[in-house]
């Protein structure tokens, strides 16, 4: 599982280093390759293959034959990527990917449960509940 923010960078050749609790939480039967997705809210969602072949099969399972669903696997396909992480525990991410999320230098690279975020932070920003007081309220709602 993966959880908490770290601030990293992206190198000019678009590499990024994985922190180090989220390498060391990739199963060891993962081997290096990994599944990247241009994801909601203008995100990256980084996935180890245990939680992407989740994910693909629920995908997979749609009918081809209803337009809606079809077009849901069309897109999602799409906007998947398989990437390495090397011995340093880096991966590229493909410059499409870095548009898309807004990518530059500064990366805020995010657990959430089964996947990583990469974010630019502007876009974080807008995109998470800062005050615990919310956090809470919306815990209550949906969760009791």
């Amino acid at each position: 599982m993966f959880n908490s923010q770290y601030d990293c960078k992206l190198d000019p050749k678009g590499r990024l280093v994985l922190p180090a609790k989220f390498k060391a939480a990739i199963p060891e039967a993962n081997g290096g390759t990994l599944m990247l997705r241009m994801a909601e809210d203008r995100c990256l969602a980084l996935y180890p293959m245990v939680e992407y072949k989740k994910l693909e099969n629920k995908i997979k399972a749609l009918s081809i034959h209803n337009p809606e669903q079809r077009l849901l696997q069309r897109s999602f396909f799409n906007s998947v990527v398989d990437v390495e992480l090397d011995s340093s525990g880096r991966l590229l991410i493909p410059k499409v990917y870095q548009s898309y999320a807004g990518l530059e230098k500064d990366v805020i690279v995010v657990g959430n449960g089964g996947r990583i975020e990469f974010w630019n932070q502007e876009n974080y920003s807008k995109n998470i509940i800062v005050d615990p007081a919310d956090i809470s309220s919306l815990m209550e709602k949906h969760l009791i």
